[in-house]
C-alpha cells in the first residue's frame, strides 16, 4: 500500500489587517474553510509577529498522487482567489 502525502507553503499578505487581532480573524477564517472543503491539516507556520504576512503550511495524506496533488494545487487556486489577503509565493513539497 501507498501512502502519499504532500505539504503546501503558502505565503500571503493580509492586506487588510491593521492589527494582529484582525490577522488573526482572517487567517482562522480561511484555514477553517481550507479544512472543511479540503479535508486537510492547516498551521501557521511563519509570520506569528507580523499583522501583514502570514505563512501557512497545508497538509494532506492519501494513497493517489494525482489526486492529493491536484487537492494541493486547487488549494494554491482558492489562496490566490482569496479576497482577503494575496498569494505571494507558494511551495509544494513531497513527503
Amino acid at each position: 500500500m501507498a501512502t502519499i502525502a504532500g505539504l503546501v507553503h503558502l505565503r500571503l499578505h493580509v492586506h487588510q489587517a491593521n492589527s494582529l487581532k484582525d490577522k488573526r480573524r482572517i487567517v482562522k477564517s480561511f484555514k477553517t474553510r481550507l479544512s472543511n472543503a479540503f479535508n486537510v491539516s492547516v498551521a501557521e507556520v511563519d509570520g506569528l509577529d507580523s499583522h501583514r504576512t502570514v505563512v501557512l503550511a497545508v497538509a494532506m495524506v492519501g494513497n493517489d498522487k494525482r489526486y492529493v496533488e491536484g487537492s494541493l494545487q486547487r488549494i494554491v487556486n482558492v489562496a490566490a482567489d482569496e479576497r482577503d489577503m494575496v498569494l505571494a509565493d507558494h511551495e509544494i513539497a513531497w513527503l
